[in-house]
């Protein structure tokens, strides 16, 4: 593990969340936009919606054709226009806040686990990891987890493995380097320091 975590504060030291928010219901709502695409196309479509309709009031009242409309590059968009206004009637309940209440967050709609985590990590500093397809892969390759383990069990067993360090650093830092180095197609294996325990790069 220190071998791991060295290598990516070497590699990836100011580790960030990639999609744009100001607000924190901005980044619920980006980050449920977020499944099954991209966090540039989310940033892509955001950047109209968030300036279009600046407030949870406005969601609300919101047309869903005109929703629709601005996020239809993202793909699923009938589901995701509905889940926006749903889930911006929902925090009216609680006060127009993105609560620390994991229970709260897993129940609106199309909000998983993986959404809870990526929200409570950012927001309040939450220790979790939140499971991606980049995060899942990398921990197949580095031996953390095994290619049949679903994303719960990835979760714990990454949660557990890194107990002793900021989870929600290596949580940043393990999508970064999937993302960017450790890729699903030609990943950049000949410089990388951690081959020598990689699974993939034993394999290939």
């Amino acid at each position: 593990m220190n071998e791991i975590v060295n290598y990516l504060d070497e590699l990836i030291p100011d580790p960030k969340c990639e999609l744009n928010y100001q607000k924190d219901y901005e980044l619920l709502l980006a980050t449920m936009l977020s499944a099954q695409t991209t966090d540039k196309r989310v940033n892509m479509v955001t950047s109209i919606l968030f300036k279009k309709y600046n407030s949870l009031e406005k969601l609300r009242q919101a047309r869903i054709d005109d929703l629709i409309n601005i996020i239809k590059p993202i793909g699923t968009f009938n589901k995701k226009a509905n889940n926006i206004i749903e889930i911006a009637k929902k925090l009216e309940q609680v006060g127009d806040i993105v609560p620390n209440n994991r229970e709260f967050l897993e129940s609106l709609p199309g909000v998983g686990r993986k959404t809870a985590n990526v929200v409570l990590s950012n927001l309040y500093n939450v220790q979790c990891v939140a499971v991606d397809t980049h995060v899942h892969r990398v921990s197949i390759r580095l031996g953390i987890a095994n290619k049949n383990d679903d994303v719960y069990k990835t979760e714990a067993k990454l949660t557990k493995k890194f107990k002793e360090y900021n989870l929600c650093r290596i949580h940043h830092q393990l999508v970064l380097f999937g993302r960017y180095y450790c890729k699903a197609a030609r990943p950049f294996c000949e410089n990388c320091k951690l081959k020598s325990i990689c699974k993939y790069k034993s394999a290939r």
